[in-house]
């Protein structure tokens, strides 16, 4: 459970920096759109047209990070470009799968390294295990979502396609994540050192917080303007 940040609307002309002061985990959000610190006192909007970034989709997708409870109007789902959602969304495949999970692996090899081979063999198949899961989740929306969502952009229908059969199919892939943090929280014995084990736990926690944001995101912003565009 997150920690509710006091309400403060988003707007162009917000600096960016103030956007950081409001809530700092938004910086993995400005990484993943390309945005590199050093932006000066410049605004949201002076930085989103010097990068190339659809403004309203930026707003909304900060928005949704920063509050547990945002829901997006019409109107700005309206004005949003779905290739910056769905750039976003790839980018931040590639953030779990290359950094997050790499991290998270090697915090739990060296926190197992003080258990029985059999404990070791136990966690090592569940985070592999989850991986995997996680991995086949991101290659069908790699492969059949974000390609069609491009097509759709471009004025092409794909047949036999459509967005609805992604959000009947749709799973929350940090589901699973309970059950390690429960493992690592409970079931580890007190050999394991106890730093290596909060700083397995404190990535778990934002892993999953950061996988339930990604899930809204796709849910709450990308199907309704996919909708909007098939109709």
């Amino acid at each position: 459970m997150t920690t509710e940040i006091q309400r403060i609307v988003f707007s162009e002309s917000m600096k960016l920096a103030d956007l950081v002061d409001v809530n700092f985990k938004l910086l993995n959000v400005l990484s993943r759109l390309g945005i590199s610190l050093g932006f000066g006192e410049n605004t949201i909007r002076e930085v989103c047209q010097r990068q190339g970034i659809n403004l309203e989709s930026f707003l909304l997708i900060c928005s949704i990070y920063t509050y547990d409870d945002y829901v997006p109007s019409a109107e700005l789902l309206s004005s949003a470009d779905p290739l910056t959602i769905v750039d976003y969304l790839h980018s931040s495949h590639a953030f779990y799968l290359d950094k997050e999970f790499a991290s998270l692996e090697k915090n739990i090899k060296a926190m197992v390294e003080p258990c029985d081979d059999m404990q070791k063999k136990i966690v090592s198949k569940f985070v592999a295990d989850y991986k995997l899961q996680v991995e086949k989740h991101f290659a069908y929306e790699e492969m059949t979502v974000f390609p069609y969502v491009r097509a759709l952009k471009e004025g092409k229908m794909m047949e036999g396609y459509s967005i609805e059969q992604f959000e009947e199919n749709h799973s929350n892939i940090d589901e699973t994540l309970g059950d390690l943090k429960n493992i690592v929280m409970k079931y580890l014995p007190d050999t394991c050192d106890t730093v290596l084990r909060n700083e397995v736990l404190y990535r778990i926690y934002r892993l999953d917080e950061d996988l339930a944001k990604h899930t809204i995101i796709e849910d709450r912003v990308l199907i309704p303007i996919v909708n909007r565009m098939e109709a």
